[in-house]
Order: C-alpha cells, then sequence, then structure tokens
C-alpha cells in the first residue's frame, strides 16, 4: 500500500460543473437550464506536451493520474512528483522524478476510441492484454441490485442537466467512489487516479464475495474493459451494453461484463462463473 510520502502533490482546481443558458421550448415558452460545462484540459509531462483532454473538470489532477496510470506510461503514482492544474491556461503540468522513458516512442501511435469526447488511447496498450490477470472475484444477485440501487439514488450532474457519464467503483455493495465527466473513459481514469492517491490496490482483493466491482453508465467498449482490467476489477456492470470488441476482450480477460442493468433487469455477458443468480434468502 502506498503511503502519504511517496504520493504526488496535486492541486485542488476544482471548475464549475454547469453553466446556466437560456432556451426555448417548442411551446415557444423561454426558460433557464443547466448544461454541464466541457472544457479542454491541455496535459504537459515534464513540460512536453501529451495530450488535450475535454472534461468537466470535476477532479482533474486525479483525471490525469489516472490517464497516465491506465496508458501505462507510469507504472504507479509514486513514480509522479506533482500535478498542477490552472484553469487560466486550462493546463495540467506533471512533474515526474525521472522522467518516462521512451516516451516519444511510447506516444507516437495514438488510437481514437469511441468515447464520448472522442478519446484516445495509445497504440500499445492493446498489447498488453495477455499480461492481465484478474484476482478471484464473485458477484451475487442480490449485491448487483444493491448497487443498481445506489446509483438510482446518487445525486448527479446527469439529473441536473444530463449528458454527461458517471462511473464508481464498489466494494460489494459499498460505493467507495463516484465522478461524471463528459466521456465515459475521463470518468474512469478518475476513479484509477483516486485509487493511486488512496493506496488502493486490487492486489489485496476484499473477501471473494465482496469484491471490487466498476459501474459505469455508459457501453463496455474495449477501452473500457481493458482500463477496468488493467485496474485489477474482475466484474463490471454497465447501465448501457456491450461492443463487440468488448465482448472479446472480456472473454479473453475472464472479465465478467454485465450490461443493459437498470432496476432489477440485467444481462449477463461474459464470465458467468463470477456471478451467482440466487439471491441470498
Amino acid at each position: 500500500m502506498a503511503t502519504l510520502s511517496i504520493l504526488p502533490q496535486l492541486t485542488q482546481a476544482r471548475a464549475p460543473l454547469t453553466r446556466e443558458v437560456l432556451v426555448i421550448n417548442e411551446k415557444g415558452e423561454k426558460s433557464t437550464m443547466q448544461i454541464p460545462a466541457e472544457r479542454d484540459l491541455t496535459v504537459y509531462v515534464d513540460k512536453r506536451e501529451l495530450v488535450t483532454l475535454m472534461t468537466l473538470g470535476a477532479q482533474p489532477e486525479l483525471l490525469v493520474l489516472g490517464f497516465l496510470l491506465n496508458q501505462r506510461l507510469v507504472d504507479n503514482a509514486s513514480q509522479i512528483e506533482s500535478i498542477t492544474v490552472d484553469w487560466e491556461v486550462n493546463s495540467a503540468a506533471v512533474k515526474t522524478h525521472a522522467g518516462i522513458d521512451k516516451i516519444e516512442e511510447r506516444t507516437a501511435k495514438k488510437v481514437v476510441t469511441t468515447g464520448c469526447g472522442q478519446g484516445s488511447v495509445f497504440g500499445g496498450l492493446m498489447d498488453e492484454i495477455e499480461n492481465i490477470k484478474l484476482p478471484a472475484a464473485l458477484l451475487t444477485k442480490a449485491q448487483l441490485y444493491g448497487i443498481t440501487e445506489a446509483i438510482r439514488q446518487q445525486e448527479s450532474t446527469y439529473k441536473s442537466a444530463g449528458s454527461v457519464h458517471g462511473c464508481a467503483l464498489f466494494k460489494g455493495t459499498q460505493m467507495l467512489m463516484f465522478v461524471e465527466d463528459v466521456g465515459r473513459h475521463n470518468a474512469i481514469d478518475t476513479l484509477a487516479g483516486w485509487m493511486a492517491m488512496q493506496g488502493l490496490s486490487t492486489k489485496q482483493q476484499p473477501q471473494e464475495h465482496e469484491p471490487y466491482v466498476f459501474y459505469t453508465t455508459g457501453r463496455l467498449t474495449s477501452e473500457m474493459v481493458i482500463k477496468s482490467a488493467q485496474m485489477g476489477i474482475a466484474i463490471v456492470i454497465s447501465r448501457s451494453g456491450i461492443t463487440q470488441m468488448g465482448y472479446d476482450i472480456a472473454q479473453q480477460l475472464g472479465l465478467c461484463a454485465i450490461g443493459r442493468a437498470v432496476n432489477k433487469h440485467f444481462v449477463a455477458y461474459t464470465a458467468f462463473q463470477r456471478f451467482e443468480m440466487q439471491l441470498a434468502g
């Protein structure tokens, strides 16, 4: 488990999540409503421009940290000295302790993903799938229903303004962290950054019947499945469905992908051995 002495120093550069605008409805009536405040954030690593992310700006430092981790540009948070976000210039300055080895070569190839906000991943990410080993994890139907109910009750920007995706990390039915962003890929990266700052390692898994579970409102694409697996999470739940590539990768990894999970409706797509159908009691 990481200790505070080796974790990076982060600013707390929060930005307004919504903006009020004037609208006219189908009856010609004027009113105001909230819309998500999407903004660009250009990431610099040791003064080298890396990527521009489109984000709400709720927790940008965690987003940047999680992005670097999920892109496998850094192995752990202790390699980073600081992340400084400045919304006056829409930039995030990352300072590492010893640089990132072969960063030009490792970031030369980019793949544009289907992620909302047009996400991108660096090409080598797909090459590491066969090295991922997922921990033992087993989810019950009762736990699944508990998770969907917790999401239903969660206060969110989506309820007030729409047009965003939400992601959450659960331990059993306990929600550890909930985050929203314009793209589901940003939301899962923010979760990865939060886990790193908490020193939370899925290598020290809770009991098999109280697993770490990732929930997303968005569809389970290849990117979402790979990132979940890289974070050591063997069970993912979506309010939406799954793509063909997401399905194939989940099958290959033995990751349990559950979709169409709303109220008490769901479809389990893969790794059925990780899901217990029988309700407790």
